[in-house]
């Protein structure tokens, strides 16, 4: 309206503005320290089928999101009440006054979470007064809070092929320190690298041994 007023431009002479007409504003982002989840804690997921990803020796893991409350005010500018009421009525019976809507976040991890909608109260203005050469101005405002979440960057991990586990005994005859080794292997011909292996098509087994690093007399404790 004010920049209509502004600059009564030719081309805006016939159609000033076309009413009934919505619009929003973002007003603030505050965070939300009811919902605070664990900050060192995150979710691993596999990639989804069909993707570029698909069977590869990989995983997505991600930290919890941090939960942020969206401030939104939503205006409706319309001619008379008729046209004003007719949209509030369509809007105003879907929220009790929260609507809670499931969307998919994160493309990658699959992520979905259910985000809630509050409607914290509604305002009308209704500026009547003045002469002739003035519009009155019908304007609704909605204000909203969306309880959204803000995620991190989602990493791109392999997945474990070989572990190494190295533990020490207090026997009393005789200390000993013992390494626990478990890889995987093809068994394919010819065979593949560890880390070609695919999980979904190839041959594998899973190689264990165990070691006495202390000593070379392997068979004390049953390793040979």
């Amino acid at each position: 309206m004010a920049i209509i007023a502004a600059e009564p431009i030719a081309a805006r002479q016939q159609t000033q503005i076309t009413l009934p007409r919505i619009s929003f504003e973002i007003k603030g982002l505050n965070y939300d320290g009811s919902r605070k989840l664990v900050p060192t804690q995150f979710s691993k997921t596999v990639p989804k089928e069909g993707s570029a990803e698909t069977g590869k020796p990989v995983q997505y893991s991600q930290y919890l999101p941090v939960p942020y409350n969206l401030d939104i005010e939503l205006s409706i500018l319309a001619k008379n009440q008729d046209d004003g009421l007719q949209i509030l009525e369509q809007i105003l019976p879907n929220f009790h006054p929260s609507l809670n809507v499931s969307i998919e976040i994160i493309d990658e991890t699959r992520e979905e979470r259910d985000i809630a909608i509050v409607l914290n109260g509604v305002g009308y203005t209704d500026d009547y007064e003045g002469d002739y050469t003035q519009r009155r101005t019908l304007i609704w405002t909605l204000n909203f809070t969306v309880k959204t979440y803000l995620f991190g960057p989602v990493d791109v991990q392999k997945d474990i092929r070989k572990v190494i586990l190295d533990y020490r005994t207090d026997i009393v005859r005789r200390p000993a320190e013992l390494r626990y080794t478990a890889e995987v292997a093809s068994t394919d011909e010819p065979p593949k690298q560890r880390d070609e292996i695919d999980p979904a098509k190839d041959k594998y087994k899973v190689v264990e041994q165990y070691q006495d690093l202390l000593a070379d007399d392997q068979d004390f404790f049953g390793l040979e």
